[in-house]
């Protein structure tokens, strides 16, 4: 999964740290439409993994009080999402490209998430993760509640079998992916991606998530 939806900038205009923002009225609802559909169809969880940012650890409680399920959520710090630089150090004309490069086509390595990490740099940190997750055969099933960043290198990987990030993969606030995976190192089969419990037809916008950050932003700049 992805988070649910978070507000990004409090009332006066002011940024919130991505690093404490909890989840607004619709993402609690997304996390719990999510939890909903797990339960309807009896997925049972065998392990559930945030980042341990407060948005990922709302987003799964939620999701698990709607299951009935009493899981300890396990903290994976490498799967935090991708990380920015400081916007004020960031010249007005390469702005767009600083919010919306990392998610357009097919990404370089090299490019940077509003000046601070670069798409290499992220899944410097998310493949081994997944490797050291499958590498563990005692579960079945697990539930992964991260970022949108995170969730495309995830499914690049699943997707292309390279070290290749796929930005356009679209992962709407609290939508949910499927993969199953085998035991070697290519058997990854996508199942479904993006995925919306509340509207799943996301016919309420045509803008991307980072879309919508950028046009937040320029209007309290």
């Amino acid at each position: 999964m992805r988070h649910g939806s978070v507000t990004y900038f409090d009332e006066s205009g002011r940024p919130v740290l991505p690093e404490f923002v909890p989840l607004n009225a619709l993402g609690r609802e997304q996390a719990s439409a999510a939890g909903r559909v797990f339960a309807e169809q009896d997925i049972r969880f065998d392990r559930v993994i945030v980042s341990g940012l407060p948005r990922t650890v709302e987003t799964a409680t939620r999701a698990l009080a709607e299951t009935g399920q009493q899981i300890a959520l396990e903290v994976w710090p490498e799967l935090v999402e991708i990380q920015g630089g400081r916007l004020s150090s960031i010249p007005d004309a390469e702005l767009r490209s600083a919010f919306m490069g990392v998610f357009e086509g097919l990404v370089s390595e090299s490019q940077r998430f509003l000046g601070g990490e670069s798409v290499g740099e992220l899944m410097d940190r998310v493949h081994p993760a997944m490797a050291r997750l499958r590498a563990d055969t005692e579960w079945d099933t697990v539930l992964l509640v991260l970022h949108g960043g995170v969730n495309c290198a995830i499914l690049s990987l699943a997707l292309t079998g390279q070290r290749l990030f796929l930005g356009a993969l679209s992962q709407t606030a609290g939508c949910i992916n499927a993969l199953d995976v085998g035991t070697d190192e290519a058997d990854w089969v996508v199942r479904f991606v993006n995925y919306t419990p509340p509207a799943p037809l996301q016919q309420q916008s045509r803008e991307t998530a980072m879309e919508q950050l950028f046009a937040q932003y320029k209007k309290t700049d």
